[in-house]
C-alpha cells in the first residue's frame, strides 16, 4: 500500500512541476512518468488521462502548499495591513525560491495553465477559475476588516479584492517575462498605496 500511495504522489508532484515549469501541451504522459520514476502502466492505474492527472495535481497543490500559506498569512489575529503585506511577501518568496531552484520565474501556476488551455479545454479552464477564486475570499475579508477599523480606505471590498488579485497576477506575469523575481518586491507598496488610509498629522 505504501508503494502504491507513493507512486501516485510522485506522479502528482511530477505533473505539477513539469506543467508549471514548461506547459501542459508540451509534456506527455511518458515524460511525466519518467520524471516520477513510475511505469506508464501504473499511471493508468491512478489516472485515466493527463487531464485527470493535471486536475488532481493542481488541487493537491492548493490543498498541500497554498492553503496553509493562506491560513497563516490571513489569520484574523493579524491586522488587515499585516495580512496584505504577508500576502505580497508570500508571493515574492515563492517566486524567488522557484527562481533559485530552476533558474527561471514560473509565474502563477494556475494563471499559466488557464491562459494556455482556456480556449480549448473547458474542464481545465473551470478548474483554474475555481482555484483562482478561492484566494479572493480571504483577500476580500482583509479589506472588509480594514474598512471597519479605519486602517484601509475601500469603498467596495469585493471589487477592490479582485483588482488587487489581478494586479498580483500581472506582477507575476511581468516577473516571469523578465525572469526576475525582484520585480515582485514592488508589489507590497503598490497594493498598500491603493488601500491604506492616509495618516493623520501627528501619527507615526
Amino acid at each position: 500500500m505504501g508503494r502504491t500511495s507513493d507512486a501516485r504522489d510522485r506522479l502528482l508532484a511530477a505533473a505539477l512541476d513539469r506543467i508549471w515549469s514548461q506547459s501542459y501541451g508540451s509534456i506527455s504522459v511518458d515524460q511525466i512518468c519518467e520524471s516520477a520514476g513510475v511505469k506508464k502502466g501504473s499511471f493508468y492505474h491512478f489516472f485515466a488521462s493527463k487531464e485527470d492527472l493535471a486536475v488532481a495535481a493542481f488541487e493537491q497543490h492548493w490543498q498541500r502548499d497554498i492553503q496553509p500559506i493562506v491560513d497563516r498569512v490571513f489569520h484574523p489575529d493579524r491586522t488587515p495591513i499585516e495580512r496584505l503585506e504577508g500576502w505580497c511577501q508570500a508571493i515574492y518568496e515563492e517566486q524567488k525560491q522557484r527562481f533559485a531552484e530552476r533558474g527561471h520565474v514560473p509565474g502563477c501556476p494556475f494563471a499559466s495553465l488557464g491562459s494556455e488551455v482556456g480556449t480549448w479545454n473547458e474542464r481545465l479552464r473551470r478548474k483554474v477559475e475555481d482555484l483562482l477564486e478561492r484566494g479572493l475570499f480571504q483577500l476580500e475579508r482583509a479589506l472588509r476588516d480594514g474598512q471597519r477599523d479605519g486602517s484601509l480606505v475601500v469603498a467596495d471590498p469585493a471589487a477592490r479584492a479582485r483588482a488587487l488579485h489581478d494586479m498580483a497576477l500581472g506582477a507575476m506575469l511581468r516577473a516571469k517575462v523578465e525572469n526576475d523575481p525582484e520585480v515582485l518586491r514592488g508589489l507590497r507598496a503598490q497594493v498598500l498605496d491603493l488601500v491604506r488610509a492616509p495618516q493623520r498629522v501627528g501619527e507615526t
